[in-house]
């Protein structure tokens, strides 16, 4: 396959213009995920996966989070998917900012202060995920599984995310991961808090590169 069909890359003016964006939202993402990990409340079901694979290999659960996206993005080659810059970004980077911050967090053990952390890692990853598909320079490994096997066979993104993330979730909770309140709360609000992120945060088209009358 020849490499301008596997990676979409944009304009370089647009490139620098949008990057700032996705960089903000993608440690926004790894500080949400993080907090949401420490409050031990119960995690998004990815992150249920990513911590039942780090608890029987030892490695950190942001490393985990990094080696299944290589594994998930693999899903994307029957399904032709484009790799864009923010793929690449969003597969390594909120990895390395979970890791980083859960090592500088402190352990939180009064209840008041979980549930604070819950709720403020919950609206982080909403606001990282706005900003991060808002830039447009390409989604994460797992929303473009999504959004590949939707288009490839003809179910709905709905379904499709639902069956995805049911699979994550009982893997994960299997293998020994973390579910909780946190995990009901995030089921039920991160879906508003990125249809609202996304309809203010999404950068439209550079107007040098709009044709006219478009």
């Amino acid at each position: 396959m020849a490499m301008a069909a596997l990676f979409d890359i944009p304009v370089a003016d647009e490139v620098r213009r949008r990057l700032p964006r996705l960089l903000a939202g993608v440690v926004g993402l790894g500080l949400g995920l993080a907090l949401m990990v420490d409050a031990r409340l119960g995690l998004g079901p990815w992150e249920v996966l990513h911590q039942g694979i780090s608890r029987h290999t030892g490695i950190p659960i942001g490393t985990t989070g990094i080696i299944v996206g290589f594994f998930v993005l693999a899903g994307w080659i029957p399904l032709r998917q484009r790799i864009g810059v923010g793929t690449v970004l969003n597969m390594v980077l909120v990895g390395l900012v979970i890791d980083g911050t859960l090592a500088l967090l402190p352990g939180l053990d009064a209840w008041g202060t979980r549930v604070a952390a819950l709720a403020l890692g919950v609206c982080l990853v909403g606001l990282g995920s706005g900003l991060y598909i808002g830039a447009g320079l390409g989604p994460g490994p797992r929303d473009g599984l999504m959004t590949g096997l939707s288009a490839r066979r003809g179910h709905s993104l709905r379904l499709v995310r639902t069956a995805l993330e049911l699979s994550a979730l009982g893997f994960g909770w299997a293998l020994g991961g973390t579910i909780g309140v946190g995990t009901i709360v995030f089921a039920v609000a991160i879906g508003p808090l990125v249809q609202l992120t996304i309809g203010r945060l999404t950068l439209p088209p550079h107007a040098a590169l709009t044709a006219p009358g478009e």
